[in-house]
């Protein structure tokens, strides 16, 4: 697919998800089943209390926070980060002396986090207006960089990593959570644009994946299967992913093609 056409056809998609009052990624109508979607992915209780409910739009395929080790103080960059549901989370574990830092491309999410940040009174988050490839950010500013279901987006994955790696404090590190294949996507669903900003069509093997970490210049690359299927099921509601699901032969299960994955990483 042609970069241009999907990065704008990905920025009208999350800009359109950003204006549905109460709607999300996995077709929930309510914050219940919203929240129900996040335990899923393995958030806790706990971690939801953090989290003020508008931010959540279950647009999540695993949760980078709980690989990421977050200490107080320590500054955080989120990319793609959307209404702000892991920079919330983030912003209550390295507190007040810390700071976390969301970028995304979509002038819809950033408005939308922003405004829960000021209704909610939180202060060690803020939210600039960017793309991953280029981010607004300083050379070795950052502490962890994280990522939800994101990455698989960019049409320059490698660049990316070339960000991160930049942003990065020596001894840094990354948590991120994203979607990665097994096998060679149908090709109904490689020139799906639905199927591009469902997280699928733009994701790349697990090889290819810890090539372009490691190629980065980021050391100890560790991939691991998350074990969730982030909306995949048959039954899912998600209108993107449903476009997809209904494309594939009768029979086929897309979970034999794509899975979420956890990325851990560090900067020499």
């Amino acid at each position: 697919m042609n970069p241009n056409f999907t990065t704008k056809s990905v920025r009208e998609a999350y800009a359109k998800i950003a204006k549905v009052n109460g709607g999300c990624g996995c077709g929930c109508s309510c914050s219940s089943g919203a929240e129900d979607y996040a335990r899923g992915l393995g958030y806790t209780n706990s971690d939801l209390s953090h989290i003020p409910a508008e931010a959540n739009l279950a647009l999540s395929c695993g949760n980078p926070t709980a690989i990421a080790e977050l200490k107080e103080g320590e500054t955080v960059l989120d990319l793609g980060s959307g209404a702000g549901f892991d920079c919330f989370l983030a912003a209550a574990r390295v507190g007040a002396g810390g700071r976390v830092v969301g970028v995304d491309m979509t002038p819809e999410m950033i408005e939308k986090a922003r405004g829960i940040a000021d209704g909610e009174r939180i202060t060690n988050v803020e939210f600039r207006l960017g793309e991953i490839e280029n981010l607004p950010a300083a050379d070795n500013s950052v502490d962890v960089v994280i990522s939800n279901c994101v990455i698989n987006l960019s049409a320059d994955k490698s660049r990316v990593f070339r960000e991160i790696h930049r942003v990065l404090k020596p001894g840094g590190r990354v948590a991120i959570s994203d979607v990665v294949l097994f096998k060679e996507l149908p090709t109904a669903v490689r020139a799906s644009i639905e199927a591009y900003v469902g997280c699928i069509a733009g994701a790349v093997q697990m090889g290819e994946y810890e090539d372009l970490v490691k190629k980065a210049g980021l050391r100890n690359v560790k991939l691991t299967a998350s074990g969730n299927s982030f909306g995949l099921d048959p039954d899912t509601k998600d209108p993107r992913v449903r476009a997809v699901l209904d494309s594939l032969e009768k029979g086929t299960d897309i979970r034999n093609y794509v899975a979420s994955v956890y990325i851990e990483a560090e900067k020499k």
